[in-house]
């Protein structure tokens, strides 16, 4: 068995894995499929002043299939509602995706349960915009980010001076 991935209709990959295992179920194909990956990762966002935690899809319209490719499993997964075709290779013949690449997402799909990342990534060298507290409407460039505290500090330009001011994520807007 080799992964492939699967393009599906965005937003709908939960209900393409579910059609696809009811298809394998109802053709008793189970011993061409293996698993079936739809990878997501827990991300914490602040609204109205409390932290809350949601899950979201890391691949957007794609699900991995750890399957024996031949023909039959080819038209079953082909012919699946929500699903419009396989990536990779030619029409008909797709190219497996390295197990070494799966790994890699399996791992951030663990590490990502562990502690729950900003929804919002930001770089050191960005450009933000104070949103609320005493800088607001300022603008600054992040000169460092600390994910495990939520924090940044940012420097902003005060009475022509660049100061460095300790932000939360939600203080902050990028651009």
């Amino acid at each position: 068995m080799k992964w492939y991935v699967i393009h599906t209709y965005s937003g709908m990959e939960k209900s393409a894995e579910s059609a696809l295992r009811e298809r394998i179920k109802r053709a008793g194909l189970e011993d061409s499929f293996g698993e079936i990956l739809l990878p997501t990762e827990d991300v914490a966002e602040v609204r109205n002043g409390k932290k809350r935690v949601s899950t979201r899809r890391m691949y957007s319209g794609y699900i991995f299939v750890n399957m024996i490719m031949n023909d039959e499993t080819w038209h079953l997964v082909k012919n699946t509602p929500r699903i419009t075709g396989f990536l990779g290779g030619s029409a008909n013949r797709p190219s497996p995706l390295p197990t070494r690449e799966i790994d890699v997402i399996k791992k951030k799909m663990a590490d990502g349960n562990e502690a729950p990342r900003p929804r919002v990534e930001f770089e050191v060298g960005e450009s933000v915009r104070i949103k609320n507290g005493p800088f607001t409407e300022f603008k600054g460039i992040i000169e460092d980010v600390n994910y495990d505290k939520n924090r940044l500090r940012v420097k902003v330009l005060i009475f022509g001076r660049e100061t460095p001011v300790e932000l939360a994520f939600n203080e902050v807007e990028k651009g």
